[in-house]
Order: structure tokens, then sequence, then C-alpha cells
């Protein structure tokens, strides 16, 4: 199958593009969002193929996959032949909603797309109208159990985390650094943390560190703790969005709406390394069973072939469901 979309997020579109098909983005030399190509961030396949923007009306494609509102409101239509705009479409959804957390209705309002949520929390909050959804929960790649933790720090993994303030979590970010030793790593956060650590290099890097500190308010499920999580890092986090229906608090992790208390749980995993290790080994143990990259790229390959040759499916295992 040949799949059309944007780079939007990169991560995302790496572990996407593990699935059996071909995934094809296009480019523009001022490289604007969605326009980027491949880059040189991370090793994409042969799989993700570039096309100039201006060429992309010559190719034939199977599905078109829209990331973003501009991509769908604006993008389509600036690209796009008549004909490949009556291709199947698909629109994944990345984030809950911004206006209202419950009453804000999706922009896309059409039977014949099928909206992808990331987690059963942004499903659940939108107001998807007549449109029918489904939820693909996120899968990373397995680099084992290579968590050490014998430097006594938390991590906190977030580009541009400064200037996305309290949703999320910078005010919170600070105050748990004035009390617990915790290093930030991302785009953008040179004055606040260590800078970007490369994809590639990030799991290595951050199996040093003790635990995994999570500040976000609102948001979907990072991958970044699907990716700590599956190092068997321990997570710290807020108990708020899709994180409180993965973490059962002291077993696989600590997750709270107090941080004096996740506060004094990052202090009892500094003092503590082998419960650190034990609280981790469990959060892998969930990680691998909820967000393994086989699962993951099974569900988009039965995605895409279904909304491509349009067939009704209910799929009672996977919980994927489509309508025609």
């Amino acid at each position: 199958m040949k799949i059309f979309t944007w780079h939007i997020h990169g991560s995302y579109l790496f572990y996407l593009s593990q699935g059996n098909y071909e995934i094809y983005i296009p480019t523009k030399p001022e490289k604007g969002e969605g326009y980027y190509g491949r880059g040189e961030t991370f090793p994409f396949g042969k799989n993700v193929i570039e096309i100039p923007h201006d060429e992309v009306k010559d190719y034939d494609f199977d599905c078109i996959l829209f990331q973003t509102n501009q991509n769908y409101l604006v993008d389509q239509y600036a690209i796009f032949s008549d004909e490949q705009r009556a291709l199947p479409k698909i629109y994944l959804e990345h984030d809950p909603p911004r206006q209202h957390p419950t009453d804000t209705r999706h922009t896309v309002n059409d039977p014949d797309i099928t909206l992808v949520h990331v987690t059963h929390f942004n499903r659940l909050m939108w107001d998807c109208g007549d449109t029918p959804t489904t939820v693909i929960e996120h899968g990373v790649t397995d680099h084992g159990q290579i968590y050490k933790g014998d430097l006594a720090k938390g991590i906190v993994v977030i580009n541009n985390l400064p200037s996305r303030g309290r949703l999320l979590g910078f005010d919170i970010f600070k105050a748990v650094r004035g009390q617990v030793p915790v290093d930030l790593v991302g785009m953008g956060t040179e004055e606040w943390g260590l800078g970007e650590i490369l994809h590639p290099q990030l799991p290595a890097f951050q199996s040093q560190y003790r635990f995994f500190f999570n500040p976000i308010r609102y948001t979907s499920l990072g991958l970044a703790i699907c990716e700590a999580m599956t190092m068997g890092i321990p997570i710290v986090g807020l108990a708020t969005t899709e994180l409180s229906a993965v973490i059962t608090n002291g077993e696989n992790g600590f997750i709270h709406t107090d941080i004096d208390y996740l506060i004094e749980k990052m202090q009892l995993l500094l003092e503590d390394p082998e419960l650190a290790a034990t609280i981790g080994a469990k959060g892998r143990e969930t990680a691998k069973g909820r967000f393994n990259i086989v699962r993951f790229s099974a569900d988009w390959e039965q995605l895409f072939q279904n909304v491509c040759s349009r067939d009704t499916l209910v799929n009672n295992e996977t919980k994927l469901i489509y309508h025609e």
C-alpha cells in the first residue's frame, strides 16, 4: 500500500514506518511544518519516500493520512488533484482538545473519514460528530531491559519545555528541581537543561538515570514515556489524561496530582535503587504488552487495508471500529 502523509512528529512517523507499506512525504525547499522530508534525526528505512510538493499530483496513492488541521483544511487543496482528494482518508489526531476539554467539536465531521486517536482519553474527550473513530495506542521499539539507574537523578524529556509553559508543566519542573536533582533533555532546553539528545542516542543516555519524570498536565500519552517504560526506567508523573490508565500507583510507577507526594516518591527512588529497578521492571512488562511495535504496526496495517478496501470491520480483540 502507498500511504501519503506529512512529516509532523518525527518519532511517531518513525514508528509508523515500521509497518508493511510505503509512506510518501512531501518536501519544500524552505522545509516548513510537514515539509521537512526525512531529515537526519531518525533512521528511516527505504519505505519512507520524499516527493517535492509540486510533484505530488503526479503520483498514485492508496490512502491519505492527515495529521493536522493545516493538512486537512489547507494542504490537501494545495498539493492534491481532484482525483487524489477522492481517495480513502484517515485523520490521525495526536492531541486532546485544547479549547475546551469536553465540548470541543473536532475539525473533521465526515462519515467517510476515519478519525484515529492515539489514546482512549483523547477519544473520550473529543466531540467527533458523525466521524467514525478508533484508537491505535502507541507502539515503540524494544531496546531490551537496558536500565542501569546508577545516576542518582531523574530525567525529563520534553522538547521546548520552557516556551510551552504550564500546559507541559514547566512550573512543575522548576518546583521539583528545587528539591530533587532532575535533568531536562530536548530541543530548546539549553538554558534550563542539556539540550537535544538525538533519538537514536537517547535510550542509552537516559538508561543511566534513576527515574523518568513526566510533569505534563494535559496532553496525549507521550512516546517518551512509552520508550522509557520499555527500557525498564521507573516512571513518576501526574495522574492525568491517559497516564492514569497506564500506571498502577506504587506497582509499575508513581502517579498523583499532589506534587509533594511525587517529590517524596522521587526521593524514595533515589534512596532505594533496588526499589527503582523493581518498579521499572514491572513497568517494562506493562509496556511490552501494551506498547509493542508489532501490535502497533499490525493495527495500522489492518486499518489501512480496511479503509482502502472500504470494508466494515469490528475487531473486538484490537478494539478497532470502522464504519463505512
